[in-house]
C-alpha cells in the first residue's frame, strides 16, 4: 500500500532534499545546477531525485541531454494541509492555558498612595 504522506515526510526528513526543494521553489533548474551548492557525487545528488520524484515532490523532463527538474507542489500541499489540522489544536491548546493562567494570576490591587507629611519650617 503506497501511503502519499508517509512518502512525502520520508523524503522531507533529509536537508539535502529540503535544500534542493528549497531552490526548485525559485523556479526549474538542471540538475548539474542542483547539484553545484553540494560536497557529493553525481550519483549522490541522483539518489536524492529519485526519492524526491517517487515521493511525487519533484517532476523530471528531458531536453536534450539536459534533465531539467521543477517543483511538484501538491504533496506539500496534502503535507501542509495534514500539519494544519494539529496547528489548530495546539492554537487552541495555548488559548486554554492562556485563559488559565489570566485566571490564576492575582488581580492587581491599587495601593494606597503614600501620603507625604507636611512640616513647618519654624522661623
Amino acid at each position: 500500500m503506497h501511503d502519499p504522506l508517509t512518502s512525502t515526510f520520508a523524503a522531507l526528513a533529509d536537508p539535502t532534499r529540503r535544500a534542493i526543494l528549497a531552490r526548485l521553489a525559485l523556479g526549474e533548474t538542471s540538475v548539474t545546477e542542483l547539484a553545484k551548492p553540494f560536497e557529493m557525487s553525481m550519483p549522490a545528488v541522483s539518489k536524492h531525485l529519485k526519492v524526491l520524484e517517487r515521493a511525487g515532490l519533484i517532476v523530471r523532463g528531458r531536453e536534450a541531454q539536459s534533465r531539467p527538474c521543477r517543483l511538484a507542489p501538491d504533496p506539500l500541499k496534502d503535507a501542509a494541509s495534514w500539519i494544519g489540522e494539529y496547528r489548530r489544536f495546539w492554537e487552541a491548546s495555548f488559548d486554554r492555558l492562556e485563559d488559565y493562567l489570566r485566571k490564576m494570576k492575582p488581580a492587581k490591587t491599587k495601593r494606597p498612595r503614600a501620603t507625604r507629611s507636611k512640616t513647618k519650617s519654624k522661623e
